[in-house]
């Protein structure tokens, strides 16, 4: 394995957390190893490796990029990283209100309702 993708595994368990990060390792086969070794390396080894922005900054960007590109599956992943990453639940609020005047109030309400469901779960556990 690279450096690259050893970081990205450290920092991918850092922000995700080693549970999600197990499962997905588990699920993962010789047909998709290839994309997983890429997001691995460029995701996670390279964009949430560097320091030039903190990570709770990352995870505003990143869901409002989600909700934004209407990439809606990985939203709820973001929001349980997020609180790893020091973004609390109103500067997520913050970014979704962006995401409803730069690219659609229904992508922001229908990120909002995914918020609002993972933040019930997280409160139940």
């Amino acid at each position: 394995m690279t450096n690259r993708f050893d970081t990205g595994m450290k920092v991918r368990r850092e922000v995700l957390g080693d549970a999600h990060v197990d499962r997905a390792e588990a699920a993962k086969t010789p047909l998709d190893t290839p994309f997983q070794t890429l997001i691995t390396e460029s995701a996670w080894g390279t964009l949430w490796a560097s320091d030039a922005i903190s990570r709770r900054d990352r995870s505003m960007l990143t869901l409002a990029l989600l909700a934004a590109c209407g990439n809606f599956e990985e939203i709820p992943m973001h929001i349980r990283a997020a609180t790893r990453t020091g973004a609390s639940r109103e500067d997520i609020m913050e970014a979704f209100q962006h995401v409803a005047i730069y690219a659609g109030v229904p992508k922001a309400n229908h990120a909002i309702k995914l918020a609002k469901q993972t933040w019930a779960e997280l409160d139940a556990e």
